[in-house]
């Protein structure tokens, strides 16, 4: 599963998710994409779930491209344990995606099995998202 190696600091707060996506909004690499109608936090168990479903639909035909990076850490504290004594430790690593995002990209497959490659992994995700391509722009 994707996380990052090192970090600056090892616990950060919650955050917001507010307003659109300022950069990677447009098709970079691949001719298909995938993209994020709403604000959420990714989990990389749920990046990893999409990325095997579309890589399954595709049969390792055309190339896949992930947009999107864990590298917000969450703590959790387990369960039973009263309040208080301090922060949790890190329970998973999220990705903050804003509406507008391309999460991901595949190039080098018809359009049909693109989409449909791509509503498998839509069913992974916490996000409603939209089939994006090159020539709909």
């Amino acid at each position: 599963m994707l996380s990052p190696k090192n970090t600056k600091h090892r616990k950060q707060h919650k955050g917001r998710i507010h307003g659109s996506a300022k950069g990677n909004s447009e098709l970079s690499f691949g001719y298909y994409g995938l993209k994020a109608l709403q604000p959420e936090r990714i989990t990389a168990r749920q990046i990893e779930a999409s990325r095997r479903a579309i890589s399954r639909h595709l049969k390792r035909a055309g190339r896949l491209w992930i947009m999107i990076f864990p590298d917000v850490p969450v703590t959790g504290k387990p369960a039973e344990v009263r309040m208080g004594k301090g922060k949790g430790n890190i329970d998973r690593w999220v990705c903050r995606v804003k509406p507008g995002t391309i999460m991901f990209e595949v190039d080098g497959v018809d359009r049909e099995l693109a989409k449909k490659a791509f509503d498998l992994a839509s069913a992974k995700l916490p996000v409603k998202t939209s089939f994006i391509a090159l020539d709909s722009y």
